[in-house]
């Protein structure tokens, strides 16, 4: 299964929630590999821990294997490699987890013919190994972006694979809006992918959304405001659900919403059992979000199909 984790905005969680999207679903046994797309602003390898890779990776990475200087793009075992002590002690029944790390002063490039095939010999060695394949790719309409709906559309090579899109945004008005128009406006994903041949209907329903840093506002501290603040955080919450349901966005799309997490606002991390029930230092309804998103992603009913 090929994944593309998009956004329209950076700030969405997208990068961090992708990779901790691929290290629940290795610990769930599946052999998962991870590819940082996110030319403009590789960060997979500090999420993961993985404090020497940012400079290994530098003319050795997926920007400079895509460019042609690097015959084979650097690959990293996380488990082995990690300085994450949670991710040492991983269950033996635990799948593979592997990133490809981009370039750390790669930057955008346009794309051409030569980038697309070595993207698609790629992505098609990598899916004999890996049951998952999570693609971070760069905020917007970018040419990460484009690279994937060509490689994925009919005459691009990727077309057989099972794919599906993760479009992350926050839970506010500018963020819903932008990642409606990302998806379904006139210069988004379905509407590019149409051009380059895709059947929107099946690309429209191979999307679906990941809310993140959504407020509970039945827990504290949201709930110990005074009542005209709580009233209107309610109205706003309320007004959101509107929106997202007007533009495409709705519930029915999300499959996944990720609470408010203050680790997170502080620390683009990995979040794990120890740091629930050890360290008490996140919260238990993130990481049940985060394993739930996990479990969702290969649900195939969820994605209407049997």
């Amino acid at each position: 299964m090929l994944v593309f984790a998009a956004s329209d905005k950076g700030g969405t969680g997208r990068s961090v929630t992708g990779a901790n999207l691929a290290y629940h679903h290795a610990l769930d046994g599946a052999n998962v590999c991870f590819l940082d797309f996110d030319f403009g602003s590789p960060t997979a390898a500090t999420v993961f821990d993985l404090p020497d890779v940012r400079s290994e990776a530098e003319g050795a990475g997926l920007h400079a294997h895509l460019a042609g200087v690097a015959g084979e793009p650097l690959r990293v075992d996380v488990w082995s490699r990690t300085e994450h002590p949670d991710l040492r002690h991983r269950s033996a029944d635990s799948g593979r987890l592997v990133l490809l790390p981009g370039d750390r002063s790669g930057g955008e490039f346009v794309i051409g013919e030569e980038h697309l095939h070595r993207c698609v010999d790629l992505i098609l060695r990598l899916n004999r190994e890996f049951d998952v394949i999570v693609v971070d790719l760069s905020a917007g309409r970018s040419y990460a972006v484009e690279l994937a709906l060509a490689a994925t559309s009919p005459r691009g090579g990727l077309a057989g694979l099972k794919q599906r899109w993760l479009v992350f945004h926050r839970w506010t008005r500018q963020h819903v809006a932008a990642a409606a128009e990302l998806a379904f406006g006139p210069r988004g994903i379905v509407r590019a992918g149409a051009d380059r041949g895709h059947d929107p209907n099946e690309l429209r329903a191979a999307i679906r959304f990941v809310r993140a840093a959504v407020p509970d506002l039945d827990s504290p501290p949201w709930s110990d405001v005074g009542p005209a603040q709580y009233a209107w955080m309610r109205q706003c919450d309320r007004a959101l659900e509107t929106l997202a349901s007007d533009r495409g966005v709705g519930k029915t799309r999300v499959l996944a919403s990720i609470p408010l997490e203050p680790v997170l606002q502080w620390q683009e991390r990995l979040i794990t059992v120890e740091d629930v029930h050890v360290r008490h230092i996140a919260h238990e309804a993130t990481l049940d979000a985060l394993t739930g998103l996990a479990q969702r992603l290969t649900d195939d009913t969820l994605w209407g199909e049997r």
